[in-house]
């Protein structure tokens, strides 16, 4: 046998019990918006111009556009659209750009625990030390917006073997480091069950611009497509569609511009749509489907 992480069993998605989102809606659909900050100085997190010396003014002011404009445009769009954002946060942030968090408050956008700052990551850490910042980004979370965060990104998607252990025991209910599946799903973990949410691997403008050069026009065009087609898959089974975006790579005015292509799809579909958080899409999975007692054997209901 291969090594496993022993978290959850395979499980076809064609062998899954039927069942609907509010209002008998098939696809649910969030939108993730990463909000983060950067160590200058440091050369860990996504990089524009990598094997430059540090420190580097062009690669840490290229992520920082986001917090100081590109953050903003997207807080505009979405207003326009009158469509909801689950934020990736990196805690940091509450110091660094209190104003663009403010924001989000104020539109009641979901607030999902990012780390602390993306330049560091928890894969490498030992327990000890990941264990303390996750407890300090999920106080700091908790003080500033009046309630824990239910959902877990782990900076650069980089989590370590422990991280749902620990996340399960800090009181989470969710993680989005898992893209495996259309629909949620329960993992084991030794702080009990954590569900897994869908999570867009592809759909992100990370891999999709940075690591494979597409331009804005062919993220556009693969938002729309894979919209248009889970929309047919969910005809006959419900389905969660997710798309990732950062504030200072969509957030860039060119880029903005053919993301609005996506945005305009979205809204003509609003009668086939749920628009949600991953927040309380996890929550309406998990009130349908609550934890199997073994995990292990969870292949037809998860």
């Amino acid at each position: 046998m291969l090594p496993s992480h022993d978290r959850f069993a395979y499980s076809p998605i064609t062998a899954r019990p039927d069942f609907s989102w509010p209002d008998g809606k098939r696809l649910a659909v969030y939108v993730a918006l990463c909000v983060e900050h950067f160590s200058y100085g440091s050369g860990l997190g996504l990089a524009y111009s990598p094997g430059l010396s540090h420190p580097n003014s062009y690669n840490w002011g290229w992520r920082e556009y986001g917090n100081r404009v590109g953050g903003w445009r997207l807080i505009e769009l979405f207003e326009e659209y009158g469509l909801p954002l689950t934020v990736l946060l990196n805690s940091a942030c509450y110091d660094h750009c209190p104003e663009l968090v403010a924001a989000h408050r104020r539109r009641g956008d979901e607030i999902v625990a990012h780390g602390r700052t993306n330049s560091e990551h928890q894969n490498g850490m030992d327990e000890a030390s990941e264990r303390a910042i996750i407890a300090e980004v999920t106080a700091r979370i908790r003080e500033a917006e009046g309630a824990p965060p239910a959902g877990w990104m782990s900076p650069g998607a980089h989590p370590s073997a422990r991280t749902e252990d620990l996340l399960a025991q800090a009181g989470y209910g969710y993680t989005l480091d898992w893209p495996i599946d259309d629909q949620p799903v329960w993992m084991k973990t030794k702080g009990g069950p954590l569900l897994a949410m869908p999570y867009p691997h592809e759909v992100n403008d990370v891999p999709m611009v940075v690591l494979h050069d597409g331009t804005g026009t062919a993220f556009a065009d693969m938002a729309i497509d894979n919209l248009e087609e889970m929309l047919a898959q969910s005809e006959r089974q419900p389905l969660v569609y997710g798309i990732t975006i950062h504030t200072f790579i969509v957030g860039q005015p060119f880029r903005i511009r053919q993301f609005r292509r996506v945005m305009e799809t979205l809204a003509r579909h609003r009668d086939r749509i749920w628009f949600t958080t991953a927040g309380a899409c996890a929550q309406h999975y998990a009130t349908l489907f609550p934890a199997p007692g073994d995990l292990s054997k969870q292949g037809t209901q998860s």
